[in-house]
């Protein structure tokens, strides 16, 4: 929780403790500010203390003002907290949530479709954090617990905290860091204020596909007002987006040896060869239109209700378009076409060659809603009640069409020859000789013959998956603080419980479509129809590959393609063990004592306290598999319950004027990811493999699925900071943080299973292999508590107005920081083996060179980030891990707000993303040099108004 204790208030007497869950309390000197709402009035100086000798005061804007402000928030805060403030009503700094969020010291965004999305808080990704939303845990769009941050419009927010130590009264803390969006407060602002703004945006590396799209805008409206004598007060806040994103995209399938292709590349002995590639162009639209209202009333000093609304839609549309070429994993280089350099094949020719061209269509909607409704009541002088409610709810929907064309079904038609080439980057150079937009070559259908039902072939020239997630959470809160007056130090006391239910659900629906006329099912074995013409009417304009040497291919309307193929429903048991539930009941009670006084002549500020954390989760899916040949589908249900204890303590000491050392120990907890918790499982009979031995993995029975039984991630935690505030604004910190792991999650382990049950499904002859070799014993996947790490950090923070050096640089200011983290987490199954925590970068260094003044507005700034495990949609959605390669990326803008005559009120703003044109790279075993992904987006532009009547 945070202490205020702002400069201007020293002098004020003390006043009642409020509960620290009221999102609206405000701060005193004696009064522990809760999460909810630690920031400054937004119409107050920030920086009380810049003046010009013998001048009046000097009251920043912009840069500055936010700058300051975020610092008095950290100030004044007895657990660690790195803030980002809005500039204004309705503009945090950067151009998303994340964006902000990732110049922090030891925060990290991942860039996902283009957008910075995903956030990693020392070194822990998405996760091991908890989002917050004006003090109360949120639901999510995503596929998981990690909140997509571009889910949530930047202009709805006055400032975003992320705390990195706990505190008892802070619910739903996680093991890295807790996520705090704040909104707007009515009742903080002395003025009505009325804010609308327009901003266009274009695309520097050009459209990419036919239907994609260049140039998007943004558009917001804040109103503020206050009535009843400044005791009722309102905010209004709406957002329309339309925002583009074109990029090239390069997938390598993987690098088999070349003297070996049956197994992996050994740069020494077995050179490694291109097994096959996907390169695409991609076009995105994303589309976002939202509210938020508060309506804040206080008739007086011994009531405060506050009410909250968000809403948002979410659409995405994604255009991708490109040609798979198997390569290596098909056929062997013509001889004498290799050279060879490093252990890596530098080029290659391989012929008769097929490919698959792809034109496919992603499409999602989503809607996410969030109320919350908080009212604090002073039951006496010293005693405060407050009781708070909220629900937060998210539908969302997928629909992830694949139609593929070639020469002909399963390699037939005619072949190419195809010339590969290395570069500097990693990534190869691929050039064909076929013409692939000539439709009297190119066919729609199956032209690499993969279709595949579970037990017979099918023809696949497309495929439709439908996944659909639904997150509902529920929570109401109530809690008691007060003052103690005569113990001393001890301030202060807060009791409180909170009751949460939670329940988020996944469906997937696919569908195998094939060439309408012959057959059924689209089985080939039925006389299924292989090859269709491609219509006229679903002809666009061809699109280029030549960032990878492929010139012009087929564009083709993939729902166009889809509406001349049959479906078929795939009842595959890996596809149908996709449906599952999980449901969370949490009940938490804490209490603390709260410090505040003086020790040893020095001011001291702190907390004590414990959280009690009952859970009782369980989850309904499905255990599918097959059965001599046919499907099974048994519906099922399963949960636990366990209880687990959360100590923590923080301490505040003003050593030296404006300099503080912090620490804190607390424990923490996390729950592992809502799939991971599921008890669907996907249960394989492979009787090619009977008389393959005893060993677990030949065995014909293996499973794979989640855990229901799964235990949260727990933390034990060690922060210290140093922290010197400067006289004329800005500050320095040197903060360091130990994390002891304990029940880590290993996604991998596997466990002997007796699938004794499942040998009816084999033949009489079969069985008796079975028993006699003893192969019944077969390897079961779940999610296991079963790994422990460690992880050891500091961070560095600078914030330095350079009118502290000399008058001549007033307006102009330097903020930044840099980390340096290192872990090591191991599991039960292999202690020998340290494994890499996902999201980890070891170094993360920002840097941001600013000017304001005289209504000029100008900064630019540099983030970067060492190489890290990152998280992105593979095969059929499934989460995929590879390390990706460093990356450092440049942005800046600049602006003028009018101050006087006929436009003041009137603000221009111009702002330029990734001006390095900086690519993500992610890369396999542990080698930059096997690219796995490549990806190029571009520089972003923007140029917007802003007007303040």
């Amino acid at each position: 929780m945070l202490v205020a204790a702002a400069a201007q208030a020293q002098e004020a007497p003390p006043q009642a403790n409020a509960p620290t869950a009221n999102p609206t309390a405000k701060a005193t000197v004696d009064q522990p500010a809760p999460p909810a709402d630690p920031t400054p009035d937004a119409n107050a100086n920030p920086d009380p203390t810049a003046t010009d000798a013998g001048a009046d005061e000097i009251v920043v804007t912009g840069i500055r003002a936010s700058l300051a402000k975020s610092a008095e928030i950290k100030r004044n805060s007895t657990i660690i907290v790195d803030s980002v403030s809005a500039e204004d009503i309705g503009k945090l700094p950067d151009v998303s949530v994340a964006d902000s969020l990732a110049r922090l010291p030891g925060v990290t965004a991942q860039r996902v479709e283009g957008r910075d999305q995903s956030l990693s808080i020392r070194g822990l990704g998405p996760d091991f954090s908890t989002t917050l939303l004006n003090g109360r845990e949120q639901v999510t769009t995503g596929d998981n617990r990690g909140v997509e941050f571009d889910q949530y419009p930047s202009e709805f927010f006055s400032n975003v905290n992320v705390y990195k130590s706990a505190d008892a009264s802070l619910i739903a803390a996680g093991v890295s860091g807790t996520v705090d969006l704040r909104m707007l407060r009515p009742l903080d602002q002395k003025e009505r204020l009325f804010v609308v703004s327009a901003r266009g945006q274009m695309n520097g590396i050009g459209k990419r596909n036919p239907d994609g799209q260049r140039y998007g805008y943004r558009a917001t409206a804040t109103f503020v007002d206050k009535f009843a004598g400044d005791t009722l007060g309102i905010s209004i806040g709406l957002a329309a987006q339309e925002s583009p994103t074109n990029y090239d995209k390069y997938e390598a399938w993987g690098y088999p040896g070349l003297n070996d292709r049956n197994v992996n590349c050994d740069a020494a002995g077995n050179p490694c060869l291109l097994g096959g590639a996907k390169p695409y162009v991609q076009s995105n639209l994303l589309k976002r239109y939202g509210g938020v209202g508060t309506i804040e009333w206080q008739p007086s000093d011994s009531f405060h209700s506050t009410f909250d609304a968000l809403y948002t839609h979410f659409e995405e549309t994604q255009h991708l378009r490109g040609i798979e070429f198997p390569l290596g994993y098909n056929v062997a280089p013509n001889p004498g076409s290799v050279t060879v350099q490093d252990g890596y094949v530098q080029t290659a020719t391989f012929s008769p060659q097929y490919t698959v061209q792809r034109n496919d269509l992603n499409e999602r909607r989503a809607d996410m809603y969030s109320f919350g409704w908080n009212n604090d009541l002073k039951l006496s002088d010293s005693i405060h009640l407050n009781v708070d409610a909220s629900w937060s709810h998210a539908n969302r929907q997928d629909e992830l069409i694949e139609t593929y064309s070639g020469t002909g079904y399963g390699g037939t038609g005619q072949r190419d020859t195809i010339t590969i080439t290395r570069q500097n980057s990693g990534i190869y150079s691929i050039v064909p000789t076929l013409d692939y937009t000539n439709t009297d070559v190119i066919r729609i259908t199956d032209p690499g013959g993969w279709g595949y039902n579970g037990t017979t072939a099918v023809v696949q020239a497309g495929f439709q998956n439908r996944p659909k997630f639904s997150d509902d959470l529920k929570s109401l809160r109530a809690s008691l603080a007060g003052d103690f007056a005569d113990l001393g130090v001890i301030r202060g006391w807060e009791v409180g419980a909170n009751y949460s239910q939670r329940e988020k659900k996944a469906q997937y629906t696919s569908y195998f479509y094939c060439p309408s006329g012959m057959g059924t099912g689209c089985t080939v074995a039925s006389g299924t129809t292989t090859s269709i013409a491609v219509p006229s009417d679903v002809v666009l304009d061809p699109v280029s590959l030549g960032f990878i040497g492929v010139p012009n291919i087929l564009a083709l309307d993939s729902r166009g393609v889809l509406d001349l193929l049959t479906p078929v429903f795939d009842n595959r048991p890996e596809s149908l063990a996709k449906v599952w539930g999980v449901k969370e009941k949490v009940a938490t009670g804490y209490a603390k004592l709260v410090f505040d006084g003086t020790a040893g002549g020095k001011a001291m500020k702190g907390s004590l306290g414990v959280q009690v954390v009952h859970t009782d989760q369980s989850s309904d899916g499905r255990i599918a598999g097959l059965n001599a040949g046919a499907v099974t589908l048994s519906e099922v249900s399963g949960g636990a319950k366990y209880t687990n204890v959360l100590p923590s303590a923080t301490l505040s000491v003003e050593l030296i004027p404006s300099g503080f050392v912090k620490m804190g120990a607390s424990q923490t907890m996390v729950r592992p990811r809502l799939d991971q918790e599921r008890i669907s499982q996907n249960v394989a009979i492979t009787p090619g493999n009977v008389g393959r031995g005893s060993d677990p993995l030949n065995s014909p029975f293996s499973s794979d699925g989640g855990n229901f039984q799964l235990r949260p991630y727990k933390s034990t935690n060690i922060d210290m900071s140093f922290e010197k505030y400067f006289p004329g604004g800005g500050y320095v910190a040197l903060t360091g943080y130990y994390k002891r792991l304990t029940d880590y999650v290993d996604p991998n382990n596997n466990v002997l299973y007796d699938f004794s049950p499942l040998l009816s499904s084999l033949t009489p002859e079969q069985q008796a292999i079975v028993r006699a070799q003893n192969a019944q014993n077969g390897l079961f996947k779940l999610p296991a508590n079963s790994g422990r790490g460690e992880i050891l950090g500091a961070e560095a923070t600078l914030s330095l107005p350079l009118r502290m050096l000399t008058r001549s640089l007033d307006g102009f200011g330097l903020f930044g920081s840099g980390s340096y983290t290192s872990s090591a987490v191991r599991y039960d199954s292999a202690p020998a083996d340290t494994q890499t925590v996902p999201g980890l970068s070891k170094w993360v260094l920002n840097g941001t060179a600013y000017f304001e003044k005289w209504g000029f507005q100008a900064r630019t700034t540099y983030r970067y980030r060492s190489s890290f495990l990152a998280e992105v949609r593979g095969l059929s959605a499934t989460p995929e891990l590879n390390t990706a390669k460093a990356e450092g990326i440049l942005d800046a803008q600049i602006g003028y707000e009018f101050q006087s005559g006929p436009l003041q009120g009137l603000a221009i703003l111009a702002q330029a993303k990734n001006l390095t044109d900086q690519a993500f790279y992610q890369y396999t075993n542990g080698d930059p040099r096997q690219v796995r992904r490549y990806q190029r987006y571009g520089t972003d532009y923007y140029v917007g108004l802003t007007y303040r009547f």
